[in-house]
């Protein structure tokens, strides 16, 4: 059998339905080819990141997120403690996701999603794009690609018939051991290996009945070595994921009595329990060398591994996918150059080389907190020693709690597809990129565009997501509409809008500020350069033509 499509996305986890969406929305034909059933035994993630809820406010998702089954009124505190019977060392006080308000930066906030609640969503918008085709149970097997598109063999699992597609464009969204990258020849970097670790989720709806302290989302479980479990309110009910932390030496297997008396040692007493799911995984920090080769291009797991301390791996990789897809939608309209699809790499290496290093230390901050057996004292040295392993955590992980600047400051420096037309300071660069905090909205090239509202009620992000959009803080003049003009006889689709709010103004820092579809800004001035054109060549990617 022979199948055709634009785009062929080996892989239907989060990123991979995100990206079919994504193109689906942009009117592009994809094609989505799953090895699995779509169920999901076991939820790897549970955060949808600020950035991340924007994209679904543009989706038009939030709804559906919101109303997920998770119990949006359950507290989520961060809690350190040597058992939930035990002593309490220190705590993070959050919100629940129904009184979190939205910060001033952002329209949205983050939501817990978690992944057996969050694919379905994304499916769903997946389905609902009539150019958008899922077929599940059908495994990729391999490619070939010339100058027009690519050629992939894949085998349906049910009948182990073989079909062939013929696609403009290949794209691996198949995880950490994907197979696409692994035909590429496409190697990894990094620190690799940093522990073995096993998640359970098991079933005990009266848990938080079953201990003294204060409900929270994740209880931390610190021992003589430092924290050696966690434990996560997975629905916010009934269910909750352990995840056993290991080393990079060992690979253990554990039984379930093994599993219940690592429970039981983080409640403090034995209790009945209810095994769902053992996951083993090994916790990696791994960047691909590069993103793409010709038409072939890798996303999300499959060109960055991270440890999930931060929450930032699918939420990474979504970042991934909305990037790419405007790019291939670009290319696949006929007004995208080359230089769009050798951005994608460029742009999006430093982000993922930036929330693995982040991630990592956060697990450095956990595995090597101050500790000792003391910690189980009840006498003056006991309490000094909880005190200063309390201390330790909220301060040293205070950065993943509150991270907004990985998750809305990522700049992209040095693509070839944006103007970077005033003095740049590397040392102020590295510093942002280095802050995980403090996120410091700015219309500078390469940067998210800020959040403002609007007078009619939107944000400024509402405008960005179809086009190009040059939003204008000035009054009419002759070189605003010679530069839209200039995009029709380029076939670039760019919307001019103009603002008359002056305090957005005063956010957006210059007259002229070209947003992408993506949301990043490509350019900005007080004055439309003169050669217009040569401004469009390169923001679409033309610019060695």
């Amino acid at each position: 059998m022979h199948l055709q499509t634009e785009v062929l996305v080996i892989g239907a986890g989060p990123v991979g339905l995100a990206l079919a969406g994504d193109l689906g929305w942009r009117g592009r034909q994809c094609l989505v080819v799953e090895r699995g059933d779509g169920v999901i035994g076991q939820p790897r993630m549970d955060l949808v990141g600020l950035r991340t809820m924007e994209y679904c406010r543009r989706w038009g998702l939030v709804g559906e997120v919101e109303a997920s089954p998770y119990d949006r009124d359950y507290p989520q505190d961060n809690v350190y403690l040597t058992s939930l019977n035990g002593y309490e060392l220190e705590r993070q006080p959050m919100p629940s996701m129904r009184d979190e308000p939205a910060p001033p930066e952002s329209p949205q906030h983050r939501e817990r999603c978690p992944q057996n609640m969050f694919d379905p969503i994304l499916c769903r918008f997946a389905r609902s794009q009539p150019s958008v085709e899922l077929l599940y149970r059908h495994e990729f097997l391999s490619f070939e690609q010339d100058g027009d598109g690519v050629t992939a063999k894949i085998a349906d699992l049910a009948t182990g018939a073989e079909k062939t597609i013929r696609a403009r464009f290949l794209v691996g969204c198949d995880g950490a051991r994907s197979a696409v990258r692994t035909q590429l020849g496409i190697d990894m970097q990094g620190r690799g290996l940093l522990t073995n670790t096993t998640n359970v989720i098991f079933r005990c709806p009266e848990f938080n009945r079953l201990h003294d302290k204060k409900p929270g989302y994740r209880y931390m479980f610190v021992g003589p070595d430092g924290i050696w479990a966690t434990i996560v309110a997975i629905n916010g009910n009934d269910q909750w994921r352990m995840s056993i932390i290991g080393n990079a030496r060992e690979r253990p297997e554990y039984t379930n009595e093994e599993i219940e008396a690592f429970a039981h040692r983080a409640l403090g007493r034995p209790f009945d329990l209810e095994i769902l799911s053992v996951l083993r995984w090994a916790r990696m920090e791994l960047v691909a060398d590069r993103y793409h080769e010709g038409r072939v291009f890798i996303c999300g797991d499959a060109c960055h591994l991270t440890s999930p301390t931060g929450g930032l791996g699918m939420n990474t990789g979504i970042g991934d996918a909305v990037t790419l897809s405007w790019k291939l939608a670009a290319h696949l309209e006929g007004w995208g150059g080359p230089g769009l699809l050798e951005a994608y790499g460029i742009e999006r290496r430093p982000i993922a080389k930036r929330i693995t290093a982040f991630s990592t230390e956060n697990l450095r901050t956990m595995k090597q907190v101050p500790t000792s057996e003391k910690l189980f004292d009840d006498g003056p040295e006991g309490a000094e020693a909880r005190a200063r392993a309390g201390r330790a955590l909220a301060e040293g992980l205070r950065q993943e709690w509150f991270s907004m600047n990985i998750h809305l400051g990522n700049r992209y420096t040095g693509s070839p597809v944006i103007v970077y037309s005033e003095p740049e300071d590397p040392q102020a660069i590295q510093a942002e990129f280095d802050d995980a905090i403090h996120y410091r909205p700015t219309s500078r090239p390469g940067c998210r565009a800020p959040h403002a509202w609007l007078q009619d009620g939107r944000s400024t992000l509402d405008l960005f997501g179809r086009h190009f959009v040059l939003l204008d803080f000035g009054g009419p003049d002759a070189a605003s509409h010679a530069f839209t003009a200039a995009a029709r006889a380029a076939g670039v689709p760019v919307e001019h809008v103009r603002l008359a709010q002056p305090e957005i103004a005063s956010r957006y820092e210059k007259r002229f500020v070209l947003v992408r579809p993506d949301g990043h800004v490509a350019w900005r001035g007080d004055a439309i350069p003169e050669d217009a054109q040569r401004l469009l060549a390169t923001v679409t990617g033309h610019q060695g033509d």
